[in-house]
Parts: structure tokens; sequence; C-alpha cells
């Protein structure tokens, strides 16, 4: 933010009736008109406005709230020396997630950091994670917590906030709004013959979306060669669907924001055609409250940020996204009846270098030495991007060669903000940015070509936040008072510089659960050893695809495997254990929660196989022994205060175990050992029914 748009701010700011101080009553005011209930399905959204703000990691904003995967998460991925992602290097000092006190400093203000493709895909490491403050700078690791960003946790505390929604490309702003807004990173045609994508047809760092010029006179002048698919724009025009792009042309971060400008299709409008009009005229939120007001609002509708109000790190704050967020709020909840018809998403385009200690979904990864490193049960041929003349890797970067996933990147924030999904929900399906333009593709029945048949595999799109049968019954949350909010910024300005801390800080999520919408989820793995090693086989039975991360325990040198299951199929690989000396542990991570642990050597004859009881809300448990001599193994749960057991099984033979799971939200965590031999076992039935977070989560950090 300039000093003028910053004096321009706090001056109106700090004027009595501030518009910070009426942030909550935006949210009251969309929390208590109803939803219109005519079908009771998707075809009572009749308006979709999507804004899309900058540069926030989802760990960043919402790690220390409770009852999402923060903090507290209990499954985080090994790293070597014994340690965990909690611990990052710098490459010389660790460092660990850390507080941005706005109380005391200017945290508010937190500085930006590193967001080109070279540092993220270094921070990432192929799934390693290891290195986040080497590539993004120490204030990568800070984050807010409640009392800093008060109207963001309103929001998500009233409405949905998603904790598996994913930027689309490993890398910085014109990549993943040029996904945002066309599906794709790379040129599906050129992907559909399994060509992977360069930069001559994808968009590797922030080049094309960077304009100069200006509208009308003298027109926008345009960096590189023009992208050639359809944008969601071109795909709703064509089918007749309304649609309108507010901005204001000029004051657009430069095109930054308008991951359209990348396209012939727009670099080609003219006046008077549909695009231009729609698409790169002016229109104001003043005019978005009048369409509202008017009942004239489009179908679809996207709201552009200026710099001042984006929320990126070191050009806007928090409290500037708020205030901007409300003002958007108060449009559209202006005439009750269109904001009882209409759904709301916030997200952002990329994390900033912000950290998040999730490993995104993605294919697999190549190793050093051209080795693919996992299985997919689709063909993956086109889904990468390749440098070969290393013009966006980092030499420091050699943890994979010159052809690389493009993505998933990193957890952004996506608030789901509607009359179908109030109540502080929290929604654990794995999405990313092509997840909007499906869910553009089922309520208005369009097709967006771009979207790669691996996002469809596993991305939902995002109807599974929204309950249109019963919309109207959840309750609210008490929301916190926002009034002095204005003269807290002033003040912010004053203090003291926010410092990464000397020492460690310990990590801290709130105690407590929030309601969890049901998943389409249905994943197990099963394991089978012998004297050459130790087969996985990774089922999907559920409605949704899904990627398995193995860590090898003994290897955390090594890129981890990853494996994409569609839904309905299942997969398998062996680990060879000789150069071992038949020793074998591996750490399996799968969406909300799904934790295997496969420990053991070559002479272990025990194996377990869990199955799910979704009708009952139980856990079976069979134990089995291959040997010629009883085995004696202990049962063990981690969580949820069941008792454990020993269990005798006979040589050749199976015992048999179940319990319910329903006191603990179909939550389960258990440990089957014995001699030189365990399996941990750990994640969610799904049943079909909304249920709660983790009510263990963050127990072990003592919150």
């Amino acid at each position: 933010m300039t000093d003028q748009n910053r004096r321009s701010f706090l001056k109106s700011a700090a004027g009595g009736a501030a518009a910070l101080s009426a942030l909550p009553l935006a949210i009251r005011e969309a929390l208590a008109i109803p939803a219109a209930q005519l079908t009771g399905t998707l075809k009572d959204v009749k308006h979709v406005v999507i804004l899309m703000q900058e540069n926030r990691s989802f760990d960043h904003y919402f790690g220390s709230m409770r009852g999402v995967r923060g903090f507290g998460d209990r499954h985080p991925i090994p790293s070597p020396g014994g340690r965990n992602v909690w611990t990052q290097s710098d490459g010389t000092s660790e460092m660990m997630p850390f507080h941005l006190n706005t109380k005391t400093t200017n945290a508010l203000q937190v500085p930006g950091t590193p967001h080109s493709y070279a540092d993220a895909q270094g921070a990432w490491g192929q799934g390693r994670i290891t290195e986040w403050p080497r590539y993004k700078t120490p204030y990568s690791m800070g984050h807010f917590r409640r009392d800093d960003i008060p109207f963001q946790f309103a929001l998500a505390e009233s409405f949905t906030i998603c904790d598996h929604y994913h930027c689309s490309v490993t890398a910085g702003t014109d990549p993943n709004r040029i996904v945002f807004w066309s599906g794709a990173s790379n040129d599906p045609a050129l992907r559909a013959k399994g060509i992977n994508a360069t930069d001559e047809h994808s968009e590797p760092d922030n080049f094309r979306g960077w304009i100069t010029g200006a509208l009308p006179t003298p027109g926008y002048k345009y960096a590189g060669n023009s992208l050639k698919w359809a944008t969601l724009p071109d795909v709703l025009e064509k089918a007749g669907v309304s649609w309108r792009i507010h901005q204001d042309p000029n004051n657009n971060w430069t095109g930054a924001m308008h991951g359209g400008l990348a396209f012939e299709s727009f670099r080609t409008c003219k006046p008077g055609d549909a695009l231009y009009e729609k698409g790169m005229s002016p229109w104001s939120l003043d005019q978005l409250k009048q369409h509202v007001m008017d009942g004239t609002l489009p179908e679809v509708s996207w709201v552009l940020p200026s710099p001042p109000f984006s929320e990126h790190p070191s050009r806007s704050t928090p409290a500037e996204g708020a205030e901007f967020t409300a003002q958007v709020l108060n449009a559209l909840t202006a005439n009750p009846d269109v904001w009882a018809r209409t759904a709301f998403f916030l997200t952002f385009d990329e994390n900033d270098g912000q950290f998040d200690h999730l490993p995104p979904s993605a294919p697999p990864s190549y190793d050093r030495n051209g080795v693919l490193q996992g299985k997919a049960t689709l063909d993956l041929a086109g889904h990468y991007f390749s440098d070969p003349e290393r013009k966006h890797i980092a030499k420091t970067d050699d943890w994979s060669g010159l052809v690389r996933p493009f993505g998933m990147g990193p957890r952004v924030p996506m608030y789901v903000v509607s009359p179908w999904s109030k109540g502080g929900w929290v929604n654990s399906q794995v999405f990313d940015h092509t997840s909007v333009g499906r869910f553009l593709e089922k309520r208005f029945d369009v097709v967006i070509p771009g979207i790669t048949p691996w996002h469809r595999a596993v991305s939902g799109d995002l109807t599974s936040a929204f309950d249109f049968v019963t919309p109207n019954d959840p309750a609210f949350p008490k929301l916190p008072d926002a009034s002095g909010s204005s003269a807290t910024v002033l003040a912010h300005i004053q203090r003291p510089r926010i410092l990464p801390p000397e020492k460690h800080q310990d990590l801290f999520q709130e105690a407590g659960v929030r309601p969890s919408r049901a998943l389409p989820y249905e994943l197990n793995a099963v394991s089978k050893a012998d004297a050459t090693g130790i087969t996985l086989e990774f089922r999907n039975t559920g409605k949704q695809g899904a990627v398995f991360h193995v860590y090898d325990r003994l290897h955390l040198d090594r890129i981890p495997k990853r494996y994409t299951v569609e839904a309905g199929k299942t997969l398998s690989d062996v680990w060879e254990t000789g150069a071992d000396n038949g020793r074998y542990d591996l750490f399996v991570l799968a969406p909300n929660g799904f934790r295997r642990d496969f420990t053991g050597d070559a002479t272990t004859q025990a194996e377990i196989e869990v199955r799910y009881q979704p009708r009952t809300q139980k856990v079976q448990l069979t134990a089995q022994n291959s040997g010629k001599q009883p085995a004696a193994l202990k049962l063990q749960h981690n969580a949820y205060g069941l008792p454990g057991e020993d269990l005798a099984v006979p040589a050749g033979g199976r015992v048999h175990r179940e319990w319910p799971v329903a006191d603990s939200g179909n939550w389960y965590d258990f440990t089957v050992s014995g001699s030189g031999f365990a399996r941990r076992a750990a994640g969610r039935i799904e049943t079909g029914k909304h249920a709660v977070s983790d009510p263990a989560m963050g127990t072990q950090l003592g919150t």
C-alpha cells in the first residue's frame, strides 16, 4: 500500500463510524437471511459471487483455530533426524511456527516473502517440506491467532471454512489465477496428446498477467504470447450464462488480479464485445450493490480487489482485507431475496511464502535420476511442467530433475459464505482452484475443457460444503466485538517491528471441535510382507479419488512416493527391503487425517486388516498369523479413551475385534504391535452423515 493510500484509509477508519467497526454487522446481516428453498438442491443457487484475495496460507491464518487441521495435527509428516514438519531449516538453523503478535508489534504488516516457482518448489521439496524458511525467509513461519484477525475468524466461525483447499500451482499469483480463470495451468490440447507443459504454453512465473497502459485508451499492452484455451467467462458466455467482473481495470494491480488477461480471447476483444463490456470495463462495488437491490445480479460475478484491500503482505493487511470483504457482503445482502439465492466463495490465489504443513495432493514426482516415485490409476502423460533450460528452478533445488508436477500447491483459506453453509462448519474434502470451476459446471450444466483428468479425479466440486436440504437449522456462534478496530490499526503502525523469535515457541491450537461435513472418502491401505520386501495395496472404495503419500522413515533423505487412486480402484507397489536387512518403516497419509504406519522386518508373520461398518459405526480389526508359532500382539488405542488389550493369535489363525466409534465422532486411532512388528491405523469412518472434527486434534499440545 502506498503512503497516500494508507493515510486515506486511516483517515476514513479513524473517523467515528469507521468501516472496520461495522465488520461483524456485515456477517450478522448475512447470517440473518434464510436460504430460499425451492427444490432443496443445488439449483436453488441462482447467483455465484467469487472473490480471490492475495497471498495467505491456511496455517498462516487458521492453523491455531479449533477444529481444523492446523498446528494440533497429530499426524505431521516425518523429517530426517527424528523430526517432523513442524521443525524447518533455514539452511543453518532450525525454526518452528511462531505467533505474529499484533498486540505488541506491527505484525499485522508482516513482510511479504518470496513466492516464485523456484522458491516454492524448493520449499515443497517434492513433498519433503523441510526447508521452508531457507527458500521463503524466516517470516514465512509466522501465523496469526483469533485476537489478531477477528473478522477472518468470525467469518469462518459463522459459515464454512475448507481446511483441505489448495492453490493449484506450486508457484505465485499469475500461475494460480490462470488456473482459477480457466481450469488449467497448461494447454489442454497439448496435455491431451501427452505433451508436458513448457513456459511457452503455460505460466510458471508471473509474466503474462502484468499489463501496461490503461483502458479505454491507449489500451493494455501485454507481455508474452497469448494462451489459447477457453476461460471460464468464455465458457459461460457461449452457454448463455450471465456473468460480470467487478473491478477497476486501471487499479487491479496492473492486471495481475485478472487471470483472463493472459488469454487470447480477452486480449483481442474490443468495446462492444461481450468479454470487453462484462470483463474489461469498470464495474464498482456500488454498482454490484445496485444490481443486487434491483434484482439484476448476473448468475456469476467476480470481484477483483485493488492492491490496498487485497490482503497481500507488505501491501495490505488482514484488517483492510476484512473491510473490503465486509463491503462485498454488505452489497450482496442489500436485497434479502437475492442473498437467499446466492453463494459467495472467498479464497486466495496462493500462499505468498507463508508456511503450511500439510503435503499437497500432487501427481508423483521424479527423483533426481528421473525415476517416477509413485503411480496413478490414470494416465499422467502431459500433467507435468518441463524446464529443460532450468530457467525457473533454483540451483540449490536438486531433489528432482527438470520435469516436475505443477501442483497442487500449499493450502490457502477458502470461506464458503451462503445461506446454505451457515453454522461454523469445516469441510475437509480436497479442493483447489479448479473446484470453483467445477461448481459452476455442476450448477450451470457447462463443461470447462481446461480442467485436467487428474484434478477431476482428486479435487472436489465444493458442493459438499452446502446443505440444501436443511440449510436454516444451524446454531450460530457468538460474534466478536469489532468496535475500535480502526483505532487499533492506527496505533498498530507505530508499534515495534515484528521479528522472528530467537527461541522456538510451543505449538498452539485452540481446543475443541466444530461440525464437520460428510465426505466422499472410503480409503484403506493393506500390507503383505515377506523376505524380499513389503507390498502396500491402496484401496479407494469411496466416491472421490485421493492421493496417498508414503514416507519411508528409513530413507527420509529421499522424496516421498505418491499414489493417485481414483474412486472405485486399487493400486499397489513394492518396497524392497534387502538393503535394509529386511527392515521397513513406512508412514502413509491421505485426506482428512487418514494414516497408516507399517513397521517390521523380514521375520514378520503377523498382519492386520481394517474394515469399516458405516451403518453400525464400528471399526473391525482382523489380526492374522501366518507363522507356525502363536503370536502375542497388543492392541493399543492412541486416542478417544478406549481400553487396550492383548491379542493371542494362534499359529495359522486369526482373531477379530470390533468397537464402536460413534462417541468419538467416528474417529479411530489404534496400534497393533508385537515382536519387531507394528501397524497403526487412524482416520474417520464416513457414514454419509455430518459429524465433528477430530476430538483429539491438539490434545498433545496441552491446550
